[in-house]
């Protein structure tokens, strides 16, 4: 295939593992598909990048053999790098075969190869927590720009190629109607309304913990519980209560219907919540658990004033009725200082990096 023919410019797209690395590439692919650009994404041959992008009309999805970089003993570790030099050879081959005017990785795993296969193709790449993941800084020399989330993240990325741009917020979700939520969810309007996030995945403590709680909440709160894929418990039942375990559409008009959030701290969802100004109670996943990019994110958070951070460790039922209890009487002063954050949302400053990027290709 040779270059995007009638002077259109062609991106390759990349990132998967998690929906955290899938979501922002699909908010800067609308606008470019709406400006005619060609666009295409490399992700694994079966991952759930694969689904969430594939059905994206006119997006040319490719899948390549990829490899986990697990940071605990692991015998796929031994198979795994083998998958990577493999996926490098299968991404190279599809580089030199689309030439693209640029490539746009978020990160994750399955990136790696693809990053590495750019050759002289300019590579912007986009960091979202507050401490940059393996697979970025496996990544960083071969990458042209760096753009991250947080100012403070700047030190830690190469030195001139690092630019604060916020991250990509999908245009869905300003367009949620609160009517919409009440008929979706049956709920009555009457009562303020707690939404409960525990990530694409789910989370089991914080449901855990939720629902111990549920019955107090109940009392000031409707509750929309989403509890995650085969996290669905049947006897939890209460009105005013309703829970989901996963929602991709409605969301939107979910978040519009809330007005507190209890959430885990993935930098995307914590920044979906400051760009719709959402107080939130944060519980980050543990750095037992995780390389402690959830607490870096939800400590920060905390402390500009956007959330209330509750540790999982330490949390129990009372403390979390109280976090959320406090949120809610406080969210006028949450919310203002949301409002104040000039970077809530970087899709337009992301966009402005890859046209460049491509120009000077």
């Amino acid at each position: 295939m040779e270059s995007a023919a009638n002077g259109k410019k062609r991106i390759v797209f990349t990132g998967g593992g998690t929906a955290g690395h899938v979501t922002p590439n699909i908010a800067l692919m609308e606008p470019l598909l709406s400006e005619g650009w060609d666009v295409h994404y490399i992700g694994s041959e079966n991952g759930m990048e694969k689904g969430l992008v594939a059905a994206i009309p006119g997006v040319t999805y490719h899948g390549i053999s990829t490899g986990k970089l697990r940071r605990y003993f692991s015998w796929q570790n031994f198979i795994d790098p083998f998958r990577v030099l493999k996926g490098y050879g299968q991404a190279r081959k599809l580089i030199r075969t689309l030439r693209p005017d640029v490539i746009f990785s978020k990160g994750g795993f399955v990136s790696v190869p693809v990053v590495l296969g750019a050759g002289k193709v300019p590579v912007v790449a986009h960091e979202s927590d507050f401490s940059p993941g393996l697979s970025n800084r496996i990544a960083a020399r071969f990458t042209d720009k760096i753009c991250v989330s947080f100012e403070d993240t700047l030190p830690h990325v190469p030195h001139g190629r690092g630019i604060f741009t916020g991250t990509p917020i999908r245009p869905a979700l300003y367009e949620g109607s609160r009517e919409r939520a009440l008929a979706f969810t049956g709920l009555a309007g009457t009562k303020p309304v707690l939404l409960v996030m525990g990530g694409s995945l789910g989370a089991q403590k914080l449901n855990e913990l939720l629902r111990a709680a549920l019955p107090v909440l109940n009392e000031t709160f409707d509750v929309i519980h989403l509890c995650g894929r085969g996290k669905n418990d049947c006897n939890c039942v209460a009105c005013g209560y309703t829970q989901y375990e996963y929602i991709d559409q409605e969301l939107p008009d979910l978040f519009a219907l809330s007005d507190v959030v209890l959430s885990r701290a993935g930098a995307n969802s914590v920044f979906e919540l400051l760009a719709l100004n959402k107080p939130s109670v944060l519980v980050p996943l543990t750095s037992s658990s995780t390389r402690g990019d959830q607490l870096l994110n939800a400590n920060y958070f905390e402390k500009k004033g956007y959330a209330m951070v509750l540790h999982q460790d330490t949390a129990t039922t009372e403390s979390l009725v109280c976090a959320i209890h406090s949120v809610y009487e406080n969210r006028a002063a949450y919310t203002k200082a949301m409002c104040e954050d000039t970077r809530s949302d970087g899709t337009d400053a992301i966009l402005k990096i890859i046209k460049e990027t491509a120009c000077r290709a």
